[in-house]
């Protein structure tokens, strides 16, 4: 997928953007390996509010006619979450239409996310992520932390320094 097919942009979501957020995060839901009951009971926790637009940023990514296909959010990382890090901004979440799953639209999301970690004085990016993403987010650059409590600490925490770039994707040719 070329540049010129999707943007990035960092936005306050209203309503209307807000409502396409969710639907995003919705569909990506639903296309997650799990029981669908499990689906429908989690839904509802994943969806966004005009509360967390206050307290959260946002990144979206969207196609050559403006539809959003992909939504990044974050904050900053609590300290105790970072300890290990330095400090972080926590990537709250990351979702992509499943349509456009697997064009580069997550890693862009990320760099962007990145750009106002580093732009902003951070040491590091933090997920807490699904088991399922873990993949992804590795090959993004996000390493493994380790479980130090297991009773506080979330199963599937990785980081990214905010100044190492991104590493290739496996079907990438770096002699071009």
């Amino acid at each position: 997928m070329t540049g010129q097919e999707i943007t990035v942009q960092r936005l306050t979501p209203d309503g209307t953007a807000l409502d396409a957020i969710n639907q995003v995060i919705e569909s990506a839901v639903l296309g997650w390996d799990l029981a669908e009951r499990v689906k429908r009971l989690v839904l509802p926790s994943y969806r966004y509010t005009a509360l967390d637009v206050q307290h959260l940023s946002f990144a979206v990514a969207c196609d050559r006619h403006d539809d959003i296909v992909g939504v990044a959010s974050w904050e900053e990382a609590d300290a105790v979450d970072s300890a290990q890090i330095g400090a972080a901004l926590l990537l709250h979440g990351l979702f992509v239409a499943p349509r456009h799953q697997g064009r580069g639209i997550g890693g862009l999301l990320v760099d962007e996310v990145v750009k106002v970690a580093a732009g902003n004085g951070y040491d590091a990016l933090l997920v807490k992520a699904q088991r399922d993403a873990q993949t992804f987010f590795a090959s993004q650059g996000f390493q493994s932390l380790p479980v130090g409590d297991a009773v506080r600490d979330y199963a599937h925490r990785l980081w990214r320094p905010v100044q190492q770039p991104r590493r290739q994707p496996h079907n990438a040719n770096p002699h071009r």
